[in-house]
């Protein structure tokens, strides 16, 4: 899936603008225009996957910016992992089934777990579990309630279940441009097997680096791209100056 670390830039929708939160948190929301001209930036300057998010459907419960999902998908042709608001099977399947690249499973697969193998079975590479933590702690309903579970032994369950993909965010340090904690990427890295995609906190492109280096298979950035604290470019450059030296 990751053949090599991908940076991945955020398209996060609310109200079917490109917005980011602050630590997950509603009405924290600094909003960045049309969600289309983002993505078609972003691979502009070089992003082979898009992370995009329904915030109000991750919230709500019910995908309500799916037209700027499908007009993201129509006009670009690079993968698209998709977030917010998918609660059933169905839900997922047809997503899959209608282009979609990868699905995240959140607060649907910690409610009901069994939809992770369900999903799998016929889509072996498009399920991403999304672990989102607070705390040390697992939470869900659009980051608003806490589980009591830990990330870590929640990755392995899932990897058993078939995820191919845990994409684990550091709600603690989301939005707030103050650096990663790559410890708590490198913990979960190490209970699995398959790729995690670290989020939350980046500011620098030496985040970046040190998320690769805690074995993180991607990374996903949305504050400091949008803030203009580095360029895509110039990150993507830095991993891959990295990766010829190894």
């Amino acid at each position: 899936m990751f053949e090599h670390f991908q940076v991945i830039p955020a398209v996060d929708l609310q109200n079917g603008k490109v917005v980011q939160l602050v630590g997950g948190e509603r009405g924290s929301e600094t909003e960045y225009g049309d969600p289309l001209a983002a993505a078609e930036r972003w691979v502009e300057e070089g992003a082979r996957t898009l992370h995009v998010v329904d915030l109000d459907g991750a919230f709500e419960g019910e995908r309500t910016n799916a037209t700027a999902v499908s007009r993201i998908a129509r006009a670009t042709d690079v993968s698209i992992q998709l977030g917010g608001g998918i609660r059933s099977a169905a839900d997922a399947r047809e997503l899959l089934d209608h282009g979609v690249d990868r699905v995240i499973l959140g607060t649907a697969a910690i409610e009901e777990p069994a939809i992770v193998a369900d999903v799998s079975e016929d889509y072996p590479e498009g399920v991403v579990v999304s672990l989102d933590a607070k705390a040390g702690e697992v939470v869900m309903a659009g980051w608003t309630e806490s589980t009591g579970i830990d990330p870590a032994e929640a990755a392995q369950e899932y990897e058993k279940r078939g995820a191919a993909t845990i994409l684990f965010t550091d709600v603690d340090s989301e939005g707030r441009l103050a650096g990663v904690e790559a410890d708590l990427v490198e913990r979960v890295v190490d209970a699995v097997s398959i790729p995690v995609i670290a989020s939350g906190g980046v500011a620098t492109v030496g985040d970046v680096r040190a998320l690769r280096e805690a074995g993180a298979a991607a990374v996903v950035v949305g504050s400091a791209l949008y803030e203009g604290r580095f360029a895509l470019g110039e990150a993507i450059e830095a991993v891959e100056t990295t990766d010829h030296e190894g």
